[in-house]
């Protein structure tokens, strides 16, 4: 990859349960999209999530979560979720996330994450993941 960006792009609609009763999105789905994003993200990349949890006993927990709401999304919206990862340095991985409907944006985020172990103990992220990680690591403008 170089330094070529790698930023997930993954479409979601919005569903009428995650909406409010002023008919905008409930802020708290935003948190929910950005671990789709992430999850594709990781998919695009070649890695699987369940793999890393399964064969390397490693979990990727959240430790922080930021977002900032530009703009309502409403029902049935479809939204464009752009995930990249900001930054890896030993256990520690931050994802940064943008929210867009029709190239407006409505949310930019950032959650922080620690690699554990089933016993909930830090623990370095795997060789394989690290590389990858690192690879497709780049701070967003």
């Amino acid at each position: 990859m170089g330094t070529e960006p790698h930023i997930s792009q993954t479409k979601v609609r919005v569903r009428y349960a995650e909406t409010d009763q002023m008919g905008v999105v409930y802020h708290a789905n935003y948190f929910i999209w950005f671990e789709v994003g992430r999850v594709e993200l990781m998919r695009q990349a070649g890695l699987d999530y369940r793999d890393m949890e399964r064969e390397e006993g490693c979990l990727v927990v959240v430790v922080e979560a930021t977002a900032r709401y530009k703009s309502p999304a409403r029902y049935d919206n479809e939204l464009t979720i752009h995930t990249h990862i900001r930054s890896v340095r030993g256990s520690i991985i931050r994802f940064a996330y943008q929210i867009t409907y029709c190239e407006t944006l409505l949310c930019e985020g950032e959650t922080t994450h620690i690699v554990v172990g089933r016993d909930m103990k830090r623990k370095p992220l795997p060789e394989k993941y690290a590389k990858r990680f690192a690879d497709l690591a780049h701070p967003m403008e």
